[in-house]
């Protein structure tokens, strides 16, 4: 193949990319702990229900938390009653927390485009957790 010309290659610095602070262990202990309250408390017994009579779509079987670098996940898992269903179950992550220092954090949602959808920035977890609670955007 030809080369085009006045067509010039070479390398060019491509400057690294700040890593993220790591979350400080006792900042992801009270944000399991809170969060695990929420779910327990509120987000189970409001999503997790009896499998339904006619078994025909997905339902939820189980709301669960984990972190994943500095992002902090609340999500669900469903049962796939299907005969022919590919897997049994599945997981869907539905809110995120991210850890921005300082006790401050970005809450996002998980939008049916399968994107995350920042909402609001610099919350303190109580006030995350709150909105998880109350808005609909956030849940399950």
């Amino acid at each position: 193949m030809a080369k085009k010309a006045g067509t010039k290659r070479g390398w060019v610095y491509s400057a690294p990319t700040p890593s993220k602070s790591k979350v400080p262990d006792d900042v992801k202990a009270d944000v399991q702990q809170k969060a695990e309250a929420l779910v327990s408390s509120h987000l189970k017994p409001r999503f997790v229900k009896e499998p339904p009579e006619d078994t025909q779509w997905n339902y939820i079987v189980d709301i669960h938390t984990k972190w994943y670098g500095s992002y902090f996940y609340f999500c669900s898992k469903y049962r796939v009653p299907a005969p022919n269903a590919i897997s049994e179950y599945f997981e869907e992550k539905f809110a995120r927390l991210e850890h921005t220092g300082s006790g401050k954090f970005n809450l996002a949602y998980m939008r049916h485009t399968g994107q995350w959808w920042e909402i609001a920035q610099g919350l303190t977890l109580e006030e995350c957790l709150e909105m998880i609670r109350e808005d609909p955007l956030f849940q399950p």
